[in-house]
């Protein structure tokens, strides 16, 4: 088995880049951070393979410039399964390709049944690719040489599933819209930072209180801003669990705070002082947060049938109508069309909903022109047949 080293000199990185440069084709290209270990998501390990140049694994931390990496290469299609997840903290780094293959999202439109890397390695070149190193803290040195060996395999067969894939595209008459779907992956705008990050604690939904929320909030924060200052993954400090339980408990001591059995985590004895705090700010402020937050995205599906009768047909209906011509293609009906695109669309339709009308609409939302063609007619026939049905229901009634 080859022995791999990670390149982190000067001297080797040039290497690797006159060689990648000189090679042939599309290349592969994965990245490792430490998700779950670190605050960060900078990458810790980035992989690249392209035929007749070989297999390079680049340390990040140790390289402080890949311009020419990108000079060399910025223009070539690169290869990447599940690009959305390696694509920032590549960007990071000042690595941004042009073209894209995802081979992932290819083997979801092609309807495959699974689509993680291993499952596709497997299904179309026939070979077994462990997977025993995925959730591992790659921001660990020495990197050991299992995964090491792990990391290059992830790339090293990526080019061939590429042209498994492309065939299987083109057969399916589907190549097209591939490559849109390609495109908007890189054309994404990372998303704008909320301007309440604590509500993204996991459960936080379920707390009705302003002032349990108001110390989950200041518990956030102080975890946060820990888990930032020191690089650790804010769950591994404290869990979202513990900080509901505190919320919930609204202990009125330090000493409550510290016999409360749901309050867990590495650092919730240790930095105790630190979280109590954090939970005097919250039981005392006058800065209490509000418990709905206005939005305008549309309610929750179940609630439509009461609040707004016609549009809960609109979205049965064009739902189905979707799922049918997802079931035609052989595709996910999420990749058809995105879920959210079709319920705002249903909850706010335009004044006339024609196919043009609901094609605007969907353009305006995000959905590519495949998407678009595939399914505008289908929902406004929906429409139609919704109104229809609330008009004949509202008749019968009087």
């Amino acid at each position: 088995m080859d022995e791999f080293r990670v390149i982190e000199s000067p001297a080797d990185f040039d290497d690797a880049v006159r060689r990648l440069g000189g090679g042939e084709g599309p290349i592969a290209v994965d990245a490792e951070r430490a998700s779950g270990f670190r605050y960060s998501q900078r990458a810790y390990l980035i992989q690249m393979y392209r035929r007749g140049a070989g297999t390079f694994l680049f340390d990040p931390p140790q390289i402080p410039d890949f311009t020419s990496l990108q000079q060399a290469i910025g223009g070539e299609e690169w290869v990447l399964h599940a690009a959305s997840q390696d694509l920032a903290c590549l960007r990071e780094v000042g690595l941004d390709p042009e073209r894209i293959f995802d081979t992932e999202l290819a083997a979801r439109l092609l309807g495959m049944p699974r689509v993680g890397l291993a499952s596709v390695v497997e299904e179309l070149l026939g070979v077994h690719l462990a997977k025993e190193h995925s959730a591992a803290d790659w921001s660990t040195r020495p990197l050991p040489q299992s995964w090491l060996t792990y990391a290059a395999l992830d790339v090293e067969l990526l080019v061939d599933v590429r042209d498994a894939l492309v065939a299987r595209l083109d057969e399916a008459g589907k190549t097209d819209l591939a490559d849109q779907e390609f495109q908007a992956v890189l054309d994404r705008e990372a998303k704008v930072p909320s301007a309440e990050p604590w509500r993204r604690l996991s459960g936080i939904h379920g707390i009705r209180s302003p002032r349990s929320l108001a110390v989950a909030r200041e518990l956030w924060l102080a975890r946060d801003a820990r888990a930032s200052e020191l690089d650790v993954a804010p769950g591994r400090m404290v869990p979202d669990a513990s900080i509901l339980a505190a919320a919930r408990a609204m202990p009125a001591t330090r000493r409550a705070l510290a016999d409360l059995r749901e309050f867990t985590g590495r650092a919730s004895r240790s930095e105790l002082d630190r979280w109590w705090s954090a939970v005097e700010r919250g039981l005392t402020t006058d800065d209490l947060p509000a418990v709905r937050v206005p939005t305008d995205s549309p309610p929750p599906p179940r609630a439509w049938s009461m609040r707004n009768p016609e549009a809960d047909a609109r979205l049965r209906l064009a739902r189905a109508g979707v799922a049918e011509v997802a079931e035609r293609i052989e595709m996910p009906v999420e990749n058809l069309l995105t879920p959210d695109h079709l319920r705002r669309v249903a909850w706010h339709p335009p004044a006339e909903p024609t196919a043009d009308a609901i094609a605007v609409a969907l353009a305006e939302l995000g959905a590519r022109p495949w998407q678009v063609e595939a399914t505008a007619q289908i929902i406004a026939a929906a429409f139609v047949e919704a109104s229809q049905s609330v008009q004949d229901a509202a008749s019968g009634a009087s």
